[in-house]
């Protein structure tokens, strides 16, 4: 009677041991699980959309500092693509300044307003006019703080009887709002911006 009371308690305890191990072992893996799933979230938070040529990629955030150049290259090229490559169409240039808008601040809606002032849209409009740009620079200087930036670039605007190529010099400073967005890709916003220098560098006919 007592060896089968004394195997019941071994019994038990094998029991209570094992109770207390399995225990145990959920508790550790429920950690590592939660451990691993906030992890895995900061690391998530840590990426950043990085774009190059333009074509997307995930980064991490430190990519972002070691690609500060590329990616405020890019918003500025963007941002002066989008103002001033326009066609003889109302929508399209609405589309067009739409988009440039979102990247820059209240300078560059004043000069888009200066501009529908004085009727420059409606001419491009009534004299089936096109004008396209392209970069030639960009200076930065990444030591102040929001980043500056000077534009080079030509502008080239066609009418029906000749093609008008011009110089185009703008400067700004690009600030960081350390959010990106559909309409903001690259999460930064262009300030004081001005156009330097727009002058005519040639004139050529064309054959009608």
């Amino acid at each position: 009677m007592i060896k089968h009371l004394n195997n019941i308690d071994t019994a038990f305890k094998h029991i209570r041991l094992f109770s207390i191990v399995f225990l145990l072992a959920t508790a550790a893996l429920g950690c590592y699980m939660v451990y691993s799933s906030q992890l895995q979230h900061d690391r998530d938070n840590k990426r950043v959309i990085v774009i190059a040529g333009g074509k997307a990629f995930i980064g991490l955030e430190g990519q972002r500092k070691d690609n500060i150049a590329v990616e405020v290259r890019d918003h500025i090229k963007t941002f002066h693509e989008d103002f001033f490559n326009l066609s003889p169409d109302e929508k399209a240039i609405e589309s067009q300044m739409a988009k440039a808008l979102y990247l820059a601040d209240r300078s560059a809606q004043n000069q888009y307003e200066q501009l529908q002032e004085k009727g420059y849209y409606n001419s491009l409009i009534a004299g089936n006019v096109s004008q396209q740009v392209s970069c030639d620079s960009i200076v930065l200087d990444l030591a102040s703080d929001p980043i500056y930036f000077k534009y080079y670039g030509i502008q080239k605007i066609t009418r029906p009887s000749a093609i008008i190529t011009r110089s185009l010099v703008t400067e700004g400073y690009v600030r960081d709002l350390r959010e990106r967005t559909d309409n903001n890709p690259h999460g930064f916003l262009i300030e004081r911006w001005q156009t330097l220098e727009n002058k005519d560098l040639s004139v050529k006919k064309r054959l009608p």
